[in-house]
């Protein structure tokens, strides 16, 4: 349980800080440097919690690549906000490239996690943050905050497949 337990506040703070930046990016709010910066604490404390299980190597990798699904959204918003189509297209590009090496790379060190489940899962994810971006931009406030209801639940969903997925890769790690 506190294995599942912190993944779900990891992801929890995942979705609540990202929701927090597209609001201040929309919104040009003088704290978007100061939320990008408590956002950025994420991938690190992902990571943390990886170390445990995988070594070092493994977690500065998924570090990395967890950094590259905040920054390059981020980007994307802020080409989105000021009409620039083609840069916010090739954001979004590189964003669903770094979902696929995500899962690529999961789905390479635990045999739990499927390549395929967790593109779903991470596309998904995609997909309804961007609808929240949309929203939170074109003040569509209700749909915005229907989607992040949405958002909340399948980051939880994620959550509990990472960590059942290292359960059971690691059940001697685990009491019963």
């Amino acid at each position: 349980m506190d294995l599942i337990n912190e993944m779900r506040t990891l992801w929890e703070q995942h979705v609540a800080w990202t929701r927090m930046l597209i609001i201040s990016i929309a919104s040009d709010l003088p704290d978007e440097a100061l939320v990008t910066k408590r956002l950025l604490r994420n991938p690190p404390d992902m990571a943390a919690v990886f170390r445990r299980y995988y070594g070092d190597e493994i977690a500065s990798q998924f570090n990395k690549l967890f950094t590259d699904h905040l920054v390059i959204p981020a980007r994307l918003v802020k080409a989105a906000k000021a009409g620039d189509q083609k840069a916010a297209a090739e954001e979004e590009k590189k964003w669903y490239a770094n979902a696929d090496e995500l899962a690529a790379f999961l789905s390479g060190i635990n045999p739990n996690w499927s390549e395929k489940a967790l593109k779903a899962m991470l596309h998904e994810h995609l997909k309804l943050t961007k609808s929240e971006a949309v929203y939170r931009l074109t003040k569509d406030y209700a749909a915005d905050i229907a989607v992040f209801d949405e958002i909340e639940k399948q980051a939880l969903a994620m959550a509990d497949e990472f960590a059942n997925g290292i359960v059971k890769q690691f059940p001697d790690r685990f009491r019963k």
